[in-house]
């Protein structure tokens, strides 16, 4: 999930200030994780611990209130109760790649993408788009070609995958819906060329640049099987210690289980 979060910060930056060209500095000063990091290490620690997914991001969420959550979802995280609120937010896809790695079957991906999604997005496009970015990054980790995931997302989920990033670039906007921000951020990862061609094309895309490069990255990830050594060692080096134990856990626990 390395490369979700790495797509996470390397787009923090920018979703204030949009640009709209791949030419930006990867890293500046002022990177930073956001809600996306904390909430996609959250994800991961209920699958490697059993912990209900609620409770897990509930406890991260308020390790790290200042994170940038929306404002629906940081009431949703000091409620006395875990109630879903109808949401068709991104925040239920920008989370959810733990689910698409760890998962052996179409079915489970698919499932547990939806009981990650529906805690707080239960709205239909908010387990629509999580359960997308899911099955898209359990499908390029088992080898299928983009054409084979274009094809399998867009027959699925009705989403339109079939333009390019050049035509999406100019009218886009700010969308922190699912159905205007997954379908982009896929685009963006099966158009890459590499991992960091597949983060810039949606920090590009001058919307919710932090979210879109999240998915885009954990998709792009699983695509090519890894995130450049220099691009995660500055991702490491930003987490704190409590984030960083749980991405590393998750990656020692998926190569156990991969033997």
């Amino acid at each position: 999930m390395i490369g979700a979060i790495a797509g996470d910060i390397i787009g923090s930056v920018y979703e204030r200030h949009p640009v709209k060209t791949t030419d930006f500095p990867l890293f500046r000063p002022e990177s930073r994780f956001t809600d996306d990091t904390v909430m996609t290490v959250a994800v991961a620690y209920a699958l490697l611990t059993g912990t209900d997914y609620a409770e897990a991001m509930r406890t991260f969420g308020r390790r790290y209130p200042w994170a940038g959550y929306g404002r629906d979802f940081f009431r949703w995280l000091f409620a006395p109760e875990a109630k879903p609120y109808f949401s068709w937010g991104n925040g239920s896809a920008m989370r959810v790649s733990p689910i698409g790695w760890y998962f052996d079957t179409v079915e489970d991906v698919l499932l547990e993408a939806k009981r990650s999604a529906e805690v707080s997005h239960n709205h239909p496009e908010g387990i629509k788009g999580a359960k997308a970015v899911a099955l898209a990054i359990f499908l390029a980790r088992r080898g299928e070609g983009r054409e084979e995931i274009r094809s399998q997302i867009a027959s699925r989920f009705g989403y339109q995958l079939d333009r390019t990033v050049d035509e999406i670039r100019p009218g886009y906007r700010f969308d922190v819906s699912c159905q205007g921000s997954v379908p982009e951020a896929i685009i963006c990862a099966l158009e890459s060329r590499n991992f960091e061609d597949a983060v810039r094309k949606a920090v590009s895309l001058g919307g919710d640049s932090d979210t879109l490069a999240c998915m885009a990255g954990g998709i792009a990830q699983a695509l090519y099987g890894r995130v450049p050594t220099e691009i995660e060692e500055v991702v490491k080096g930003i987490l704190p210690s409590d984030l960083l134990k749980v991405v590393e856990r998750f990656d020692i626990d998926l190569k156990k289980r991969m033997r």
